[in-house]
């Protein structure tokens, strides 16, 4: 009952907005300050590996193997990719374009983040981002979705619909 609420109500739909706005504009100013303030994940990668010792580590084994053998040595690869990701994330959800594959991106980023032993607000911006997700299509009615949505929608049908009913090619038969 509270599904069909959160994606269809006219009030969920502002208040989802009111929260993909927020949790956008959290994603677009930590990816604009990395982005113009110089980024090096290997500080981060580093702290996290280190917290994958003792008795009870905040960081799995698993996670601190990953960072230590692919993330670090490809450093350079997430210097660009977290900031940048951070960025259209953020302005993804501000502008409520591709609001559930923005919110669904952002939610990865804050699992990775929280794998590796930061907090910080990363759990709260992983509930909300998983409220937008469940809302589907109503957290981006009020934004470029409503328009967006549809038309790739028609493009996409129309491209399916003529691949049914084109003539079979050389008397082929079906």
């Amino acid at each position: 009952m509270w599904m069909s609420w959160l994606q269809t109500s006219k009030i969920a739909m502002w208040v989802l907005t009111m929260i993909r706005v927020w949790v956008g504009y959290k994603w677009l100013t930590a990816g604009w300050t990395k982005l113009t303030g110089g980024f090096d994940a290997s500080g981060f990668m580093k702290g996290a590996i280190a917290k994958s010792a003792g008795e009870h580590p905040p960081v799995q084994g698993w996670w601190a193997a990953f960072l230590e053998h692919a993330a670090l040595p490809g450093v350079k690869f997430f210097n660009i990719i977290v900031p940048l990701g951070e960025f259209l994330v953020g302005l993804g959800l501000i502008l409520g374009t591709f609001t559930t594959f923005a919110a669904l991106m952002g939610l990865v980023m804050n699992f990775a983040y929280l794998f590796s032993g930061s907090i910080s607000t990363n759990g709260q911006l992983l509930l909300l981002e998983f409220l937008l997700i469940l809302s589907a299509a109503n957290a981006g009615r009020i934004g470029l979705d409503r328009w967006l949505m549809p038309f790739l929608k028609r493009k996409f049908a129309r491209k399916m619909n003529v691949s049914y009913h084109e003539p079979l090619m050389n008397n082929q038969t079906a």
